[in-house]
């Protein structure tokens, strides 16, 4: 990089500082921090959504795996993903959004104690938060490994920049300053991808090379499922995404929230998953053509899609594709940090011993300073994670991504996604605890208890152990209530926001802040 790439990167972190320092002004309680106040446009959920969902880690791991692999990075990825949010479309959006709209909660969690009991809400609030800080971990130390390649910058330099850029922007702004920061690195990275591919069909020919460049590559390239990315391990993939990309690990929950509508909340969705279909192939076609252009140094080839950069790029827009590196990463931790603050914040403090009574009696101003700092809190310890992510007990940073968050999200999201649908109301707190820690337990034994489990059963196991327990024990042990039904009535009523239902009613023990100010009227 040179002077003129670095003055495009530097210009890009002030324009996020810039557009979190705007978003200040919209955010005038806990409501609009965590869910934009229930205002955000469909279009603008649906692209931050998109851009919530991946990072860094797919110009790291994902670009080794293309280039030992070719097409099938996106055939057992990005596609098994688009055809599970487009599932959870119709499934999960709406009633995520009825729980902000109906149920007036700020965090996706809130609902639990009322829908399961309060040992349910904080079993899955725990695990998730801790889950989530090492997953950021590994964004971080995926964005601080290519910006090593570029500058040699250190592994922990890398991290602690683009950290605290990351939290300046995101604590001042909420999730109002995610979005529209996503929106501006969605445009970054359309002209970043474009670039690239451009460049690539230049060195291959032409764009012709779109059709005639892959008899050229090595054998095996073209197959849809390869090595350990198999048809089963494709199958198991798209299971688990359906949960985790429908809401499952919170922040994208919260773009569903955020909507004016239950049909917003769709509309949002189907946009998320068209993008999902599409816009990854064109960053990948680069990397599955990079055996043609470069020689991985690595083992993993991690550092191929640098390394083509590097090559074929000017400079300037050079900085501008290191630019959309940072976009995916910096869209990706500061919505999963919104999130975690909004769990912290509105389920797991007010049920801490000694404190939980005077937190539950915080103001306005209060709870809205408690969600900025224990943003930063989760920004800290995840950016700490990050400088471990390559030790022993992680591996490397595809591991992290793969097998800890698919093989974990199962047992966090089952209760919680499913705990919204009329259809499984038999299903109470014993079925939601004791799958959340089987799955916990499958995820152990797969992957630490037994040697020799494959890749696909090491993911698949917990999530599947959690589903067929949680629905099996709702059958043999029912614990439906007459309050329990009574939430499920009000997520799963026809039509938006209150219409047809009367009065706004809170949650037991709700307490009346902005989260059920503005945000409920919306």
């Amino acid at each position: 990089m040179n002077s003129l790439d670095w003055a495009v990167l530097i210009g890009y972190f002030g324009v996020m500082v810039a557009i979190g320092v705007w978003s200040h002004r919209r955010v005038d309680d806990v409501g609009d921090f965590f869910t934009a106040g229930g205002r955000m446009p469909w279009w603008l959920s649906g692209i931050s959504h998109h851009m919530s969902g991946y990072s860094a880690v797919m110009f790291t791991g994902y670009a080794g795996i293309s280039y030992q692999y070719g097409i099938t990075s996106y055939v057992t990825w990005s596609f098994p993903i688009a055809v599970g949010i487009a599932i959870g479309a119709r499934l999960f959006a709406p009633r995520l959004n009825r729980l902000r709209s109906r149920l007036h909660v700020a965090s996706p969690l809130e609902y639990l104690k009322s829908r399961y009991n309060l040992p349910t809400q904080q079993a899955l609030a725990w695990s998730g938060v801790l889950l989530k800080i090492v997953d950021v971990g590994a964004k971080w130390a995926a964005i601080a490994t290519l910006l090593s390649v570029f500058t040699g910058m250190s592994l922990n330099q890398g991290i602690l920049i683009t950290g605290v850029v990351t939290g300046i922007y995101c604590t001042v702004g909420g999730l109002w300053a995610d979005a529209l920061t996503e929106l501006g690195q969605f445009v970054i990275q359309l002209l970043a991808g474009v670039a690239m591919l451009v460049a690539v069909l230049a060195q291959l020919g032409g764009f012709g090379a779109l059709w005639t460049a892959w008899d050229r590559l090595p054998a095996g390239h073209t197959a849809p499922t390869a090595g350990p990315y198999t048809l089963t391990f494709l199958l198991a993939y798209l299971f688990i995404k359906t949960f985790e990309y429908s809401g499952g690990m919170w922040n994208q929950a919260q773009r569903y929230m955020a909507t004016r509508s239950a049909r917003e909340a769709v509309r949002s969705a189907r946009l998320s998953a068209a993008l999902w279909l599409v816009w990854p192939a064109v960053l990948f076609f680069p990397m599955w053509m990079a055996p043609l252009l470069v020689r991985a140094q690595k083992p993993d080839a991690s550092d191929a899609y640098a390394l083509l950069t590097e090559r074929l790029l000017p400079h300037g827009l050079l900085g501008l594709v290191v630019v959309g590196f940072f976009s995916h990463t910096m869209a990706m931790c500061s919505s999963d940090a919104n999130a975690i603050s909004a769990v912290f914040t509105r389920d797991i403090a007010p049920a801490l011993p000694k404190v939980g009574e005077r937190v539950r009696g915080w103001s306005h101003r209060a709870g809205l300073l408690a969600a900025r700092l224990s943003t930063v809190a989760f920004l800290a310890l995840s950016m700490a994670i990050a400088t471990q992510v390559n030790s022993p007990a992680f591996k490397d940073i595809i591991t992290v991504v793969i097998k800890w968050v698919a093989g974990l999200v199962g047992p966090i999201s089952i209760p919680f996604l499913l705990g919204m649908v009329r259809q499984c109301r038999r299903s109470g707190p014993t079925a939601a605890l004791v799958s959340w820690a089987a799955g916990l337990f499958a995820f152990w034994l797969t992957n630490y208890g037994i040697d020799g489990v494959q890749l696909q059963i090491q993911i698949v196991a917990p999530v599947a152990t959690s589903l067929v327990l949680f629905l099996l024990i709702g059958l043999v042990r029912p614990e439906d209530t007459p309050e329990r039904d009574a939430v499920l009535d009000r997520i799963n009523g026809d039509g938006d926001g209150e219409d047809g239902f009367g009065p706004a009613r809170r949650l037991p023990g709700q307490r009346a802040d902005g989260a059920a100010g503005r945000a409920g009227r919306a």
